[in-house]
């Protein structure tokens, strides 16, 4: 099986033009305004390139039991870690001017809004495009289509609920799909497969 950096070789010609950014956030608690993790996984030319990721210190240390056992990140670990606002510059230069992916794109872009908003922070222009819904057109089969499930399906080997293997992995999707539908471009398959790529905004 292949491990959350997928190899290279797996990718053929027919994606060497995808440009795009994916991203992963896990929380703290229920509230949005909880980022305790974050990470980013470029493709470019079709290339899975090295990711990025951070601990994050959310607001007031709060944690919630539940999400500590989902991704085990607990006050501890980010008793030292920088707050958003103080990896917002590094983020933001990331995504900016960039299609950005995630799997369940409404929960990543909400966080991403609570704590830009918490924060008074200003958003770049970028793009936005959701891996569940190009899973959901490109392998309707599955029984369903959360990360794991399709990670499995991909031969995919990854620890879920840690936010870079999980980014790689959303990464990895328009991807295989592209080589599944025969299309080059991250906007030419949205478009074959009738899935929107959307305009961030605060």
């Amino acid at each position: 099986m292949y491990g959350a950096a997928v190899p290279q070789k797996v990718f053929c010609e027919v994606i060497a033009m995808m440009n795009y950014i994916a991203i992963d956030f896990e929380t703290a608690t229920g509230s949005m305004n909880s980022a305790c993790s974050v990470a980013t996984v470029e493709v470019r030319d079709g290339q899975l390139k090295e990711g990025w990721t951070t601990l994050i210190q959310p607001p007031g240390l709060r944690f919630d039991s539940f999400n500590i056992g989902i991704h085990g990140i607990s006050p501890k670990d980010v008793a030292d870690a920088p707050t958003f606002a103080e990896v917002w510059e590094e983020l933001k230069e990331r995504l900016a001017g960039k299609i950005v992916v995630a799997h369940n794109e409404s929960f990543d872009m909400g966080v991403l809004k609570a704590s830009l908003l918490a924060n008074r922070l200003q958003a770049p222009d970028f793009r936005t495009c959701c891996t569940v819904r190009i899973a959901r057109k490109v392998w309707p089969a599955l029984d369903d289509h959360k990360l794991n499930t399709v990670g499995a399906h991909l031969n995919i080997n990854f620890r879920h609920h840690r936010a870079l293997d999980d980014a790689r992995t959303c990464a990895a999707i328009p991807l295989f799909a592209g080589m599944e539908t025969g299309t080059d471009d991250i906007e030419e398959l949205a478009q074959k497969i009738g899935v929107r790529i959307g305009r961030f905004g605060v």
